[in-house]
């Protein structure tokens, strides 16, 4: 098993990030599925102010590159849950260009 770690910030509104909270009750189905399907065995998001921190455990085989854009061709509604859930989001200032969820290092393990 794999785990990874990434970061993200809601648009700071409160109204943005309670309707985004209210979404992640009621995850779509075949976003569940498309996310299982690609090895991603459990992932959580955490939410402090506006930053979310996602914590991920995949299959060894997960390799993030290749198996996160394949979440999104295993159905339209995987593609019309991230354009959704983009309308909530903004990268962390130490975002990458272009990148939207940032990884995250692991500096410590118990």
């Amino acid at each position: 098993m794999k785990v990874y770690a990434q970061t993200l910030n809601l648009k700071d509104d409160p109204v943005i990030i309670e309707k985004y909270k209210d979404y992640h009750q009621n995850v779509w189905p075949e976003v569940l599925a498309a996310l299982k399907f690609v090895g991603i065995l459990d992932m959580k998001i955490f939410l402090h102010g506006r930053r979310l921190f996602m914590y991920m455990e995949t299959e060894d085989e997960f390799i993030p590159e290749v198996d996160l854009p394949r979440y999104l061709e295993q159905d339209p509604r995987c593609q019309e849950w991230e354009d959704l859930m983009g309308e909530f989001q903004e990268p962390v200032p130490a975002a990458k260009p272009g990148e939207k969820w940032s990884m995250m290092e692991q500096v410590f393990k118990l």
